[in-house]
């Protein structure tokens, strides 16, 4: 089989994520530095440049005049652009940092959706500024300057280019948030640095806080998780420090070395929570039975990735900690969101890729080109053995968020997730299929807490194309019968799913005609119901009792209908045909039900 046509262009979309990844994590990796400001500002300034494609880029912050002036930049040319100092509240700048939002114009010179100032008019000339984009540095929820990427040409900006430009903000807003609390930490050093003499005490506790900081940036360089500075922190402070996700679930939750406090109260953790988000500072409360609660909110931008709970017992009385381990904790939130972004940037990459590489096995199909093999041999997968195409459907949650659920189990399977034409689908290697679909059937339940449907179906020869089509038919009959909560494979319904098959559309209506045509047809003819009567008939094993009873018939009035099923039929339909005329009423049923 050729290669796959789209196969290189679905490597350079993979290469331009892995850039655009890789960029984000060394503008990243420059802020647990701590170095200077104007320093990393140029390096998302750089990084940015080179990944947006513009003519040039550059980073302007409001001063205490009110006035943006330009601190970074990348590709421009006039010495006097960069030196301009404008009102922040004029231009695309000053629309820009009202509404806290991006925003773009094709010809800056002729927009008339902004206010114009007639000197940044005449450096918009000089420089050849025409098309321009800027996005908001919004720093706890202050907008305090903006990232700008400008072309000398007319043109529009797409959507993935301005979230990329937004994220790169985020980034620039984080270090200068993070340039604020060094200062201060320094500031705060100083200040004990001078009473050393009378407070030796004080001393002590600068240089645990600084060897703190020094562990919590060693353990982001050497490539540590969140939970490995939620120990660290909880080593060094004492008591127990717990990482809460968005939700306010716990996330990471460890104990100092030299032993748990007591069990604090739950009351009220909502809403010390949501003040330290609202403030952006530590908030401490301490509960009735003595222990001493401190909660930092996490946040990268205007976006809340979580917060940090520290508690631990009072000692002699004192509930307010020292404002350098309220620090220390501060600091640590910065560190625990970028690595939260990291975890997400390479949770959200993986994720789109094993979605890619799913769907162009079932589009190229039957048959993987050279390209698909070394891509799935990359993420260690071998593409052979994948065996088994698995769809899941809930009346609950959306495919996509189906699909998210289905990439945290395909890892432990070696497999591949993700939505394929509306539904959530993997495929797998399996060497028990029935096995297999239960067991994904029974931890995708356990995540969802509620009912999920699965179906299996076993590929032959590379095809899961096909595969993938009778699963999805097998699983609308599971729907229409009101099969919700199970694991199967398509053995138990393949029979039935030619009524979800267009193409078998002919041979399902001459089926029905030959089996129970005559019975359809005088129905409809004379508005009865002897299509309904023989279903129930032998739903309840053709007892006439059981059946009158369903029906809400008198027993010699259902006996006369049967007897007028013989006459339409002209058979002994009880006892010749019997299979055939079973099959035809169930899968007209069925269709009734699909169709309803």
């Amino acid at each position: 089989m050729a290669d796959d046509p789209d196969g290189g262009a679905g490597l350079c979309s993979l290469a331009r994520r892995q850039r655009e990844l890789a960029s984000l994590y060394e503008t990243a990796k420059s802020l647990t530095a701590l170095g200077g400001l104007d320093d990393v500002l140029q390096s998302i300034v750089h990084h940015a440049h080179d990944l947006i494609r513009t003519d040039f880029t550059y980073l302007s912050l409001t001063g205490t005049d009110g006035r943006l002036s330009v601190r970074a930049s990348e590709g421009t040319v006039s010495a006097a652009f960069l030196a301009a100092c404008i009102p922040a509240d004029v231009g695309l700048g000053g629309k820009v940092l009202a509404s806290r939002s991006a925003h773009w114009v094709r010809r800056y010179a002729d927009s008339t959706l902004i206010d114009h100032d007639p000197d940044f008019d005449r450096l918009v000339t000089t420089e050849g500024l025409v098309a321009l984009l800027g996005v908001p540095l919004v720093v706890r929820g202050r907008a305090v300057g903006a990232l700008f990427a400008a072309d000398r040409s007319e043109r529009a900006f797409q959507a993935d280019e301005i979230a990329l430009l937004r994220a790169f903000a985020d980034h620039a807003a984080v270090a200068l948030d993070n340039a604020r609390l060094y200062e201060a930490s320094r500031t705060a050093l100083r200040e004990l640095q001078i009473a050393y003499g009378r407070i030796e005490e004080h001393m002590a506790v600068v240089e645990r806080a600084q060897a703190i900081h020094e562990a919590l940036t060693g353990v982001v360089l050497r490539g540590g998780a969140p939970g490995d500075v939620i120990q660290l922190l909880a080593d060094q402070l004492g008591g127990s420090v717990t990482l809460l996700d968005r939700a306010g679930e716990a996330l990471v939750h460890r104990e100092s070395a030299s032993g748990p406090c007591r069990t604090p109260s739950e009351t009220g953790l909502a809403d010390a929570v949501e003040d330290a988000h609202r403030s952006g500072r530590c908030t401490t409360s301490a509960d009735a039975v003595g222990v001493v609660r401190s909660v930092a909110s996490i946040q990268a931008g205007d976006s809340r990735l979580g917060a940090l709970v520290w508690n631990r017992e009072a000692v002699a009385g004192r509930n307010t900690p020292d404002d350098t381990d309220l620090r220390t904790l501060e600091r640590a939130t910065h560190i625990l969101g970028l690595l939260i972004l990291k975890e997400r940037a390479v949770a959200e990459a993986g994720e789109r890729l094993s979605g890619e590489l799913l769907t162009e096995l079932m589009v190229g199909s039957p048959g993987i080109s050279p390209a698909q093999r070394a891509r799935t041999r990359a993420r260690n997968i071998d593409a052979e053995r994948l065996d088994l195409v698995l769809v899941a459907d809930s009346p609950t949650m959306s495919p996509t968020d189906l699909s998210r659920r289905l990439h945290d189990i395909v890892r432990d399977f070696r497999g591949l997730a993700g939505e394929h034409l509306g539904r959530a689908t993997m495929i797998l290697p399996s060497a028990d299929d029935d096995h297999t679909v239960e067991e994904v059937h029974r931890r995708l339940r356990r995540a969802l807490g509620g009912p999920v449907a699965v179906v299996g179906e076993r590929v032959v020869h590379h095809d899961w194309a096909r595969a993938f089509s009778l699963a999805g038919r097998c699983g609308a009959v599971m729907r229409a019968i009101g099969h919700t909560d199970l694991g199967a494979t398509t053995g138990r319904y393949a029979l039935y799913a030619m009524i979800f098959d267009t193409e078998r559309v002919g041979e399902l209506d001459r089926f029905l005609s030959d089996s129970i045509g005559p019975l359809l047809e005088y129905d409809r003819r004379r508005g009865t119901e002897l299509v309904d009567t023989l279903s129930a008939y032998y739903l309840h094993r053709a007892n006439v009792a059981a059946t009158a009873r369903a029906l809400y018939v008198h027993v010699n009035t259902l006996l006369k209908r049967l007897d007028r099923a013989d006459s339409v039929l002209g058979l002994d339909w009880r006892r010749e045909n019997d299979l055939e005329l079973q099959l035809g009423l169930r899968l007209h049923r069925l269709r009734a039900i699909a169709n309803a």
